[in-house]
């Protein structure tokens, strides 16, 4: 009876003892899926913020670059009100949401304002007009970079909250899916600008 007793003690104390080893392993894999998740998110406000500042350079050049073609096609009021106001929304926008759309918005007016400065060789000539299209062609270039690594840092994110068994910690802590940086619709076609005629 007694080593049946001890035998009874001994299973008891092993299936306890692998219990407390399973709950052990599952809260490690919950704070390590938790620490690796708010990385992720990190990694994808930190990325974002770099797509802000490269809207910010160019929402600062706009101005110079209404001001140049304002003295030239001074009757073309209605694309200049458009980009002021394209502006105003993406400096006001508060969500990403909100300042991708208007973001979007400023690259379509943007190409609208292009296309009129076709219709003046003077100003395509004008020294200080082709250094603020260098700047904003060069800023052009870092948005789509910026924009480039920030939705691969939305994937990554976005996969791994989706992801069995993770996707059950990136609920319980209230992780949520982050927008891609999208072109709207009739920005994805890029304006012809050819400065030599």
């Amino acid at each position: 009876m007694e080593k049946t007793g001890l035998a009874v003690l001994t299973i008891v104390g092993i299936v306890l003892v692998i219990i407390v080893l399973v709950v052990v392993g599952m809260v490690f894999y919950v704070i390590a899926g938790y620490n690796s998740l708010v990385k992720m998110d990190e990694t994808v406000k930190t990325a974002w913020s770099q797509v802000e500042n490269q809207l910010q350079r160019r929402n600062d050049l706009i101005p110079n670059l209404v001001n140049s073609v304002k003295g030239y096609a001074a009757h073309e009021k209605g694309i200049f009100e458009n980009v002021a106001e394209a502006r105003s929304k993406l400096a006001g926008a508060q969500t990403r949401g909100d300042k991708i759309k208007a973001a979007n918005e400023v690259s379509g007016f943007l190409g609208r304002l292009l296309a009129i400065v076709e219709n003046y060789p003077q100003l395509k000539a004008d020294i200080n007009f082709r250094q603020i299209m260098d700047e904003l062609a060069g800023t052009e270039n870092r948005i789509a970079v910026e924009r480039m690594r920030y939705n691969e840092t939305v994937k990554v994110f976005n996969q791994s909250i989706r992801v069995f068994p993770k996707n059950m910690i990136a609920n319980a802590f209230g992780f949520k899916l982050a927008q891609l940086f999208e072109a709207a619709e009739g920005t994805k076609a890029v304006p012809k600008v050819d400065f030599v005629k």
